[in-house]
């Protein structure tokens, strides 16, 4: 399997107050609790907190250790980087991460000892550490550049459209998704969907491996757990099952379609 060439690019308060006077009517109330502000992060690391949104614009990253709330939604926006792969972190999102033209989209790592295969770990020398991030809604990514999305919980459905990379490869591995995975129109250097638990379908389409190497892997469709339809169409050169002999290695509720139809256990 292709190696992926990560840089470093990816780089409450809670008051209740009453008041009881003897002898007197008691009164609620006391101080208020702050609403969370929106960030917009323009380059550098995110630290721990609460926040209403966070706007991406440039190249961030997550500190070491955060433990970060977003109440609403993360976006990255064009051009911009968000790096939660390299170092552990917690996050949890309450509704989407949206990752829009040329961005980098990077969330969660996992050392294979805690995963039992391939996993994404993280940077030295956290290596051994992983990640714990939680998005309650949807992973929508448009035309990005890079996605890494490693050991997520996703309430909803991951959809990538379009984008790739020449030099860096793609990875959804290890997930919880409720919803579906849906990648399509990638040309980029290598795809692998692996290791997923996936409540609805897995659909690619249209999708063109590019590895400089000349191996010509294609896509690796492996080891996944999908409750419903497992359907690939349109994706070149080829695509793999696993990394063994056995290619049959994906458990799927219902049928495998397309060029997937035999990478289903029988």
């Amino acid at each position: 399997m292709a190696k992926a060439k990560r840089h470093r690019v990816f780089g409450v308060l809670a008051v209740v107050g009453a008041l009881a006077l003897a002898g007197a009517p008691a009164y609620a109330g006391g101080p208020q609790v702050p609403k969370p502000a929106a960030l917009t992060c323009s380059g550098g690391e995110i630290g721990s907190g609460t926040y209403a949104s966070i706007n991406v614009t440039g190249p961030c990253s997550v500190a070491n250790g955060a433990v970060i709330k977003v109440v609403g939604n993360i976006n990255v926006r064009p051009g911009a980087m968000l790096d939660a792969q390299s170092v552990p972190s917690t996050i949890s999102v309450g509704r989407n991460v949206t990752g829009a033209t040329g961005s980098l989209v990077g969330l969660g790592c996992q050392p294979t000892s805690l995963t039992g295969n391939s996993a994404h770990a993280c940077l030295e020398p956290f290596e051994e550490e992983h990640s714990t991030i939680a998005v309650g809604g949807n992973i929508s990514l448009t035309d990005v550049s890079v996605v890494a999305l490693n050991g997520l919980t996703v309430g909803g459905n991951i959809t990538v459209n379009g984008g790739g990379s020449a030099d860096i490869p793609w990875s959804i591995k290890n997930n919880k998704i409720a919803g579906n995975v849906t990648p399509s129109g990638q040309s980029t250097n290598w795809i692998g969907v692996l290791f997923n638990k996936v409540g609805k379908n897995v659909t690619l389409s249209n999708i063109a491996i590019n590895d400089p190497d000349g191996s010509g892997n294609g896509a690796y469709i492996g080891t996944n757990v999908i409750a419903r339809n497992l359907t690939c169409t349109g994706v070149t050169p080829k695509i793999s099952g696993g990394f063994g002999p056995n290619q049959a290695t994906n458990t799927v509720g219902r049928n495998a379609n397309g060029q997937c139809a035999a990478l289903a256990k029988p």
